[in-house]
C-alpha cells in the first residue's frame, strides 16, 4: 500500500471525492504542514497556525496509480486559486500535495509540470514533503457520508466521474499510421482509421460471451466488459456501456442522411461505432453498437498476464 497527503480546500467534500476513486482504501482528514502541533479546528480556521485541511490518502498502487490519482486530484480543485477552493478562502483551504515517499517526489513534479502547459497563470499547488499531520477531530471524518446535506464545494457530477476512473489515459500511446498499416488487417484499419462499417453477423464477436474484456485494437486502452455484453440481434457486439465513461469520445453524426451518435476511442481516436438509446431499460437503455474490427479481446484468464488484472473484478 502506499500514502499521499492532498490538500484541495474544504476536507469534507475532498476526502469523500478521493474515497470514491477506485484503489482507494482509506482517508482521514485533518490538518498538515502547519507551524504548531496538535492544532484544533478552531486553531486552523481562526488561529494563523499555518495548517491546511488536508486528506490522508492509502491507496493500492496496483489499482491506481499516483499518477492517476493526481490527475483525477486536480479535476476537483481549481489548480491556480490561491488560498481558497469554491466560496472558501483563507490559507488553510490552500493546495497541496505532500508526500512521504521520496521516490514520489519525481512522480508529482512531472504532473505539475503536464498541468501547468494548460495554464497560463502559475499552478498554486504546493508540492512539499509532509512535516506534520494531525488527524482532524472525529465529527470531521466522512462528514459528508454523515451528513448528506452538508456543505460541499465539489458539484456531484464529479464525484460519480470519479466513481468510474478506471482507466489511465497516459497508460497508453496513439502508434504512427505506418504502423497500425503493417499491424491491422484491411477491415481494422478501415474500420479504426477511415470510419468503416463491417458487415452485421459477419464479424468476430457479435456472438461471443466468453468472460473478459474488450480494448482497442489501436492502442489496447480498455474499453468494454463481458460483463455488460448482451444480445441485440443488430449483428454487432452490443454493451450497455464502457468500462470507464471517460474512456470513449461521443460525436454527431450525420453521414448517410442520419442522425447518429458516433462513438470514438479516448486515446486512440479510432471508429468504434455508434451509440443508440434502445438498450435495456433495466441497464440504462443504451446500446453501444461497435465494430468487432475496432476491439480486441482478452479473455479472463489472460488479463493479469497482459497487464489488467487491476480489471479483473469486473468479469467476476
Amino acid at each position: 500500500m502506499a500514502e499521499i497527503y492532498l490538500a484541495g480546500g474544504c476536507f469534507w467534500g475532498m476526502e469523500k471525492y478521493l474515497a470514491s476513486i477506485p484503489g482507494v482504501l482509506e482517508t482521514v482528514v485533518g490538518y498538515a504542514n502547519g507551524n504548531t502541533e496538535n492544532p484544533t479546528y478552531e486553531d486552523v480556521c481562526h488561529r494563523d497556525t499555518g495548517h491546511a485541511e488536508t486528506v490522508r490518502v492509502v491507496y493500492d498502487p496496483k489499482k491506481v496509480s499516483l499518477d492517476f490519482l493526481l490527475t483525477l486530484y486536480y479535476d476537483a480543485i481549481d489548480p491556480v486559486a490561491v488560498n481558497h477552493q469554491g466560496g472558501d478562502f483563507g490559507s488553510q483551504y490552500r493546495t497541496g500535495i505532500y508526500y512521504v515517499d521520496p521516490e514520489d517526489k519525481v512522480v508529482i513534479a512531472a504532473s505539475l509540470s503536464a498541468l501547468q502547459e494548460r495554464y497560463a497563470e502559475p499552478i498554486a499547488i504546493e508540492a512539499e514533503p509532509l512535516c506534520q499531520f494531525k488527524e482532524a477531530e472525529a465529527y470531521h471524518q466522512r462528514y459528508l457520508d454523515k451528513h448528506k446535506r452538508g456543505y460541499c464545494h465539489i458539484p456531484q457530477e464529479k464525484f460519480e466521474k470519479a466513481a468510474q476512473a478506471l482507466v489511465n489515459p497516459k497508460d497508453y500511446e496513439v502508434p504512427e499510421k505506418e504502423s497500425l498499416k503493417g499491424r491491422l488487417t484491411p477491415s481494422q484499419y478501415e474500420v479504426t482509421q477511415d470510419n468503416a462499417t463491417e458487415p452485421p453477423f459477419q464479424n468476430e464477436f457479435f456472438d461471443s460471451f466468453r468472460p473478459g474484456i474488450y480494448v482497442d485494437i489501436t492502442t489496447g486502452e480498455p474499453l468494454f466488459s463481458s460483463v455488460d455484453k448482451f444480445e441485440s440481434g443488430c449483428g454487432w457486439p452490443s454493451f450497455s456501456k464502457p468500462i470507464d465513461p471517460e474512456v470513449v469520445k461521443e460525436m454527431r453524426d450525420h453521414s448517410y442522411g442520419m442522425r447518429r451518435t458516433e462513438v470514438r476511442s479516448r486515446v486512440g481516436d479510432a471508429h468504434l461505432g455508434h451509440v443508440f438509446n434502445d438498450g435495456p431499460r433495466k441497464t440504462g437503455g443504451l446500446r453501444y453498437c461497435i465494430n468487432s474490427a475496432s476491439l480486441k479481446f482478452i479473455p479472463k484468464e489472460e488479463m493479469a498476464e497482459e497487464g489488467y488484472g487491476h480489471l479483473l473484478f469486473l468479469v467476476k
